[in-house]
């Protein structure tokens, strides 16, 4: 299955896992100055919120150009779907 984005759901993203590497490096400057615990795993969480709704909007762009695509047998799309719903819970 390739991915087909269009510019906009890229550029959100891209934004998205941009910002998660920032935070990311945010908390490995964090952890290196020994800031304090809740501080750290505060950033760490928002770095994972970023990955994880980068993710979600991957895999709903998947799932959307799975079903409308024509021409796929039922069984083509069921097995789409199964593998979309893999990635889907992989990420729960």
């Amino acid at each position: 299955m390739q991915l087909d984005m269009a510019a906009d759901e890229l550029k959100s993203v891209l934004n998205r896992l941009r910002r998660a590497q920032g935070q990311i490096a945010g908390v490995i400057r964090m952890i290196e100055e020994g800031r304090d615990c809740e501080d750290v795993v505060t950033q760490l969480a928002a770095a994972s919120r970023a990955l994880d709704r980068a993710g979600f909007s991957i895999i709903a762009t998947g799932l959307e150009q799975c079903l409308a695509e024509e021409g796929r047998t039922a069984a083509d799309k069921d097995r789409m779907r199964a593998r979309l719903e893999k990635l889907f819970l992989s990420l729960a």
